[in-house]
């Protein structure tokens, strides 16, 4: 008899990997709504780019290794990558920012490593850390949201910027991140991290037109809505609970401390948890079945410790936003928590 092996990700679910791939596609809706009611029509463009070059891309390099390409196509993988990476960028980058990034991704993230099951490390993160570092200035380019944007953006004018760098009249993106009293908009995270190198207090910096009552402007709604999506994967049973809940708890906790010990310049954790990436790498990123922990107590252990190291990253580190970087670190740390976590051979009894 010929036995079949299988790489991971391995799912004790009824349910289809396919399946599977497009519930986590149909949970990020809620944010991309909020995403392109507070920054424009941009991101459907990144979407749209991101998809055509992943499946134009996996079906390439698996014609070239002689595999399969309908059934690897219709397990949304590479579409559920494209998905995330374009979530990932400003919706005005470049359209050869997220071409080359999504090329990256499945081209030498995924496939080099043979494909779906074998890559070591998240893709979509791994071609953002390579963007982020290439093409900085592309990859901060965030516009603040429409109502404190001094110029109305059309369809068109999301089309133009992201395939020619300039709006119908003429105007670039650095023009478009001007204030109305002519000052560079940045997102909250950057804005409070330079503030804080500047002398300033956490209390002067969120007087700023960008920062609402919990968080930035229009961000506390993304990650609300992200929050929303990863609520329903867990009670789906797509995901499990304990990388989300482990993430969140730990830059709670972070956040709490350093709150308690300087909060003239350090964050409270509610802006953490409604900053930047927070819920989408909590509940869509950071639980990637292949690259993450694949037992219960290594999962507590991967989240917290990727929830340290936002934390870190964010308040002491060089990048105002810290998610790419802590998930691929702890990818590398994946093999060495598994061996040290692994449940009694039988009974399962210390298994959570």
């Amino acid at each position: 008899m010929k036995l079949n092996m299988l790489s991971s990700p391995h799912s004790h679910s009824q349910k289809s990997l396919s399946s599977l791939m497009i519930s986590v596609i149909l949970a990020c809706i809620p944010g991309l709504i909020a995403m392109w009611y507070f920054f424009g029509y941009g991101v459907f463009i990144q979407l749209a780019l991101a998809i055509v070059t992943a499946i134009s891309c996996e079906a390439a390099v698996l014609k070239l290794r002689k595999r399969p390409v309908l059934p690897a196509l219709k397990d949304y993988s590479a579409v559920l990558t494209a998905v995330l990476l374009a979530l990932s960028i400003p919706s005005l980058a470049p359209w050869w920012i997220i071409v080359i990034g999504t090329f990256f991704a499945i081209t030498i993230v995924k496939q080099l490593y043979g494909g779906l099951g074998f890559n070591l490390f998240n893709p979509a993160m791994a071609a953002y850390v390579l963007l982020l570092i290439s093409f900085p200035v592309q990859m901060t380019s965030w516009l603040p949201i429409e109502t404190l944007q001094t110029h109305a953006l059309s369809v068109l004018d999301h089309l133009w910027v992201v395939f020619t760098g300039f709006t119908q009249n003429g105007f670039s993106l650095a023009q478009l991140k001007l204030d109305v009293d002519g000052i560079t908009m940045a997102t909250p995270l950057d804005s409070l991290k330079t503030d804080l190198n500047k002398g300033l207090t956490v209390t002067e910096s969120m007087q700023q037109a960008i920062f609402g009552q919990f968080a930035g402007l229009g961000w506390q709604w993304v990650n609300l809505g992200f929050l929303l999506g990863g609520v329903y994967l867990i009670k789906a049973k797509v995901i499990n609970w304990h990388i989300p809940v482990s993430i969140l708890a730990s830059i709670t906790v972070c956040a709490s401390i350093g709150y308690l010990i300087s909060p003239d310049q350090t964050a409270g954790p509610i802006f953490h948890l409604l900053s930047g990436a927070t819920m989408f790498a909590a509940f869509f990123i950071a639980t990637d079945p292949v690259s993450a922990a694949t037992t219960n107590k290594g999962r507590l252990i991967y989240g917290a410790l990727i929830g340290l190291l936002i934390y870190i990253i964010r308040t002491v580190g060089g990048y105002p936003d810290a998610v790419a970087f802590a998930v691929l670190l702890l990818n590398m740390s994946v093999p060495l928590i598994d061996y040290y976590t692994q449940p009694r051979t039988y009974g399962h009894r210390n298994a959570l």
